[in-house]
Parts: structure tokens; C-alpha cells; sequence
């Protein structure tokens, strides 16, 4: 059913409320409205896209909460964490990322996510990487969105040290995997 604009927006601005993880495009579908119009909803009501609602999102909800380093320092964006067991962040790769001659992405920005996912992660006001063993198991391109997952294998309260376990994905498909020996304070 359609619905007139001013419905509509009123809508949107409960829905995005409900979940800023939704995209125009799943908007655009609920509402049977294209997404150029759900977009110029959005500029209308003044709603940031989503790579800024999932910003604001992350920023309110682990400023306090990661102890290691500062939010702003972490490579990539903070979508989920619980201390001391895991952590998922996201990078969009950009033309800053990548090789101008082939559009393939740095192996330092894929391993700089991980990297800070993995200090990240650790509940402690001091987590330096002390050893890492990485594989990177494919190329990674220009606009293509790495997602990390992070994943707590082990704490050792007595040695002062943490096993964190990396993994990155484009879409379903591995494309870094990398186990990081934690020092904690």
C-alpha cells in the first residue's frame, strides 16, 4: 500500500530508530518507493546515511567501553564488542586504500584493522600486540567492505597474555585470517 509523504516519513524516522542499521535500499522496499526517494526523505528529515548512523551508533555505545585505546584509533568501525570475547568492525576500502595501478587494497590497512580489532577486544587498560602470525587468502579491491570478526581464544591472567583470533570477510569469503599474542597490563 502506498502511502502519502508525510506518512511516509513519519515511518522512516520510526523505523531507522528502531534498527540505524537499515539501508535505502531495504527502506526503499518496505515502503515500495524507490531509493532516490528515500534518500531525499532522509535529507529532508535530516537523517544521516547509514555509514554515519552506524558511526554515531558505535561511538555512543563503546566510547566507554573499550579500554586499550581510543575509539577514534581503532582502524575500521566498531559494530559490536564484548571484552574479553569478541568483536566485529567493518572497513570500507576507498582509493586511499588501494594501489592506483591495480585497485588492490594494502595488505597494511587489512592487517591494521585486525590488528586494532584484536587491542580492541581485550579488557585492559594496556594491550600491545606482542606476536602475529597472518595469512591474507585473497586480493581485497577497491569498494569492497571488509568485515573483521575478532574472537577470544585464550586469557592468561598469570603470563599477562591474550590469544586473539582475527578473521576478515568480504561478503562470505575469507580474506584474512590473522592470530594476534596479546601482552595485557
Amino acid at each position: 500500500m502506498r502511502r502519502n509523504k508525510k506518512e511516509r516519513q513519519q515511518l522512516l524516522i520510526e523505523t531507522i530508530k528502531q534498527n540505524p542499521f537499515v539501508t535505502d535500499e531495504e527502506l526503499a522496499d518496505k515502503y515500495s518507493v524507490s531509493v532516490q526517494t528515500i534518500r531525499l526523505d532522509r535529507l529532508e528529515l535530516s537523517i544521516p546515511e547509514l555509514r554515519e548512523r552506524i558511526k554515531t551508533v558505535a561511538e555512543k555505545k563503546f566510547s566507554d567501553e573499550i579500554r586499550a585505546l581510543p575509539l577514534d584509533e581503532i582502524i575500521g568501525e566498531v559494530i559490536d564488542l564484548n571484552l574479553d570475547e569478541n568483536a566485529i568492525s567493518i572497513l570500507d576500502i576507498k582509493k586511499e586504500h588501494v594501489f592506483k595501478r591495480n585497485g588492490i587494497a594494502r595488505g597494511h590497512h587489512l592487517f591494521a584493522q585486525a590488528n586494532s580489532l584484536a587491542v580492541a577486544v581485550i579488557n585492559d587498560e594496556l594491550a600491545l600486540t606482542t606476536k602475529a602470525s597472518i595469512l591474507f587468502t585473497r586480493s581485497v579491491k577497491e569498494n569492497e567492505r571488509v568485515v573483521a570478526k575478532a574472537k577470544v581464544q585464550e586469557v592468561d591472567h598469570n603470563a599477562d597474555r591474550s590469544v586473539v583470533e582475527v578473521r576478515s570477510y568480504v561478503g562470505n569469503e575469507m580474506v584474512f585470517k590473522g592470530e594476534f599474542e596479546m601482552y595485557r597490563s
